[in-house]
This record gives structure tokens, sequence and C-alpha cells, in this order.
């Protein structure tokens, strides 16, 4: 790899670990010269890297993506990994307020957020199905649920402090896992 290169990657690098602090700091509206400034580069290679702020978060959320499959991986093949997953993403969710919101208003149609909600599915699939057949996770769930899922954790932002956040965050988490589990047979019918 030539050094260029490599500069290029460490740029970007950089721009993204500076956006995610200023916007979970000021939220995503703020001038992008904040970013600059903390990643320490000028406008041209903020620029050069993200032509906008749409692509620019559209790549935090990517980078998030690629958090969460790093965590199912280091998860291995434990049978419970959807709902410790679940979890990693409400103990991450409040300080990504922000792309949270923008995720809730972008167009499911676009060809980028197609891309991240197929990642998205990739990831949690193989884990929900594990669930299932180990009998911990109801029957009917589809991965498709996993979007209203966390949609639902996201609700816990409504808080007023970040630590009120958090506690919703967690309660939101924990009675998510309750629906989640099988639910034992009544008078002969099958659980669901």
């Amino acid at each position: 790899m030539t050094k260029l290169r490599r500069d290029a990657e460490e740029n970007r690098a950089v721009i993204l670990a500076a956006a995610d602090l200023v916007f979970a700091s000021h939220g995503i509206t703020v001038p992008l010269d904040l970013v600059c400034k903390q990643a320490g580069v000028g406008r041209a290679t903020l620029y050069r890297h993200f032509p906008d702020r749409h692509h620019l978060i559209v790549a935090l959320l990517e980078r998030g993506l690629e958090e969460t499959a790093a965590k199912a991986v280091e998860l291995g093949d434990r049978q419970d990994a959807f709902f410790v997953l679940l979890r990693f993403h409400a103990e991450r969710i409040r300080s990504r307020s922000s792309l949270v919101d923008y995720w809730r208003v972008l167009d499911r149609g676009a060809p980028e957020v197609q891309r991240v909600r197929e990642r998205f599915h990739q990831i949690f699939s193989p884990l929900i199905f594990r669930a299932v057949e180990a009998g911990i996770c109801r029957p009917d769930i589809q991965v498709e649920d996993v979007t209203l899922l966390v949609s639902v954790l996201g609700s816990a932002l409504r808080g007023r402090s970040a630590d009120e956040q958090a506690r919703l965050s967690l309660r939101a988490f924990e009675l998510l896992v309750e629906g989640l589990r099988p639910r034992p047979a009544v008078h002969g019918r099958p659980a669901t």
C-alpha cells in the first residue's frame, strides 16, 4: 500500500472519529468546520472523503454496523448472541442519538439506506436463527423485526439527561427481551 493511500485511510478514520464526537456532543446539524477542527484537517480533506453531511453520516452508520459485526463475531456461537447484541445496541444508543434520529428520517428507498439495512440483517439473521433453534427466542421473530426492536431502544433517547437515557434504554431492552422469549403453551395450544 502506498504512503498516500495509507494517509488517506488514516485521514478518513480520523474524520469519522471526530464526527462521532462532535455529533454526539452538538448534534448532526453543527457546522462541519467543527468536525474539521476536531480532526485537525482542512475542509478540502473532509470534502475529498465525504462530499456532504449525508455521506459523512452514512459512513458513520456503516462504521457502527462494522462495530456491531465485530461484536457478533466476538460472541462466536453463543446461543444468546442475539440478546447480547441487542444489549450492545441498548448500551451504545445514547452516544449515537443524533445518528438514530437521522436514520429515522432517511428515505428507505435510497441505495445507501438499502445497503445499510441489508448489512444489518446479515449481521442479525444467523443470531436470530441460532436463538430460535436453541428455544430461547420466540419462533415467529423475523430479521426485519430487529429494525423495530432497535427503534424501540431508540425511544429511550427521550430521557432528559444522559443518566435517564441510559436507564430507559436498558429498561426498554429488558422489556424487549421478555417479549422475545418463547411463551409457554396455554391449554394445549403450542407456544409462539
